[in-house]
């Protein structure tokens, strides 16, 4: 399994502020990923076609970051009716919340705006008490 460093998770996060800063100033749009994956289903209309190729970046970017080293995880230790509930969890809850941790967490924040900044305290709360709880309940081996 990959192991992020402290260096790592700077860059990674020096990334995302500039992608999102080129997305916001170069065509007015905030990079929600939840948001732009929803409105892909308008890219008939003129104007939208930024979304396929912002989804297009996503899926070849884990490519270009390998010609500096880094790399996906190449197996992962969870069972598929798990992946598919999260997955669905996590659709639900961004619909429900209006955005997900790169619009709120990202982009939300970084315009000041109170409700994604109850957003992210609520999801990643969640997140940490989700992760104590599974790893007390399910992974503990003593």
């Amino acid at each position: 399994m990959t192991q992020l460093t402290l260096l790592d998770s700077i860059l990674g996060g020096v990334i995302l502020s500039i992608a999102a800063l080129f997305l916001l100033f170069g065509i007015g749009k905030l990079s929600g990923i939840s948001g732009i994956f929803y409105g892909l289903k308008n890219t008939r209309t003129s104007g939208e076609y930024w979304r396929v190729l912002f989804v297009l970046g996503l899926v070849i970017s884990p490519f270009f970051a390998a010609l500096f080293g880094f790399s996906l995880p190449s197996s992962i230790d969870v069972i598929w009716p798990a992946i598919i509930v999260g997955g669905l969890l996590v659709g639900i809850g961004t619909r429900v919340g209006s955005g997900c941790t790169s619009g709120h967490g990202i982009c939300g924040i970084g315009r000041l705006s109170a409700r994604s900044l109850a957003a992210t305290i609520t999801f990643m709360s969640t997140a940490v008490i989700t992760v104590f709880f599974v790893n007390t309940l399910f992974l503990s081996t003593t």
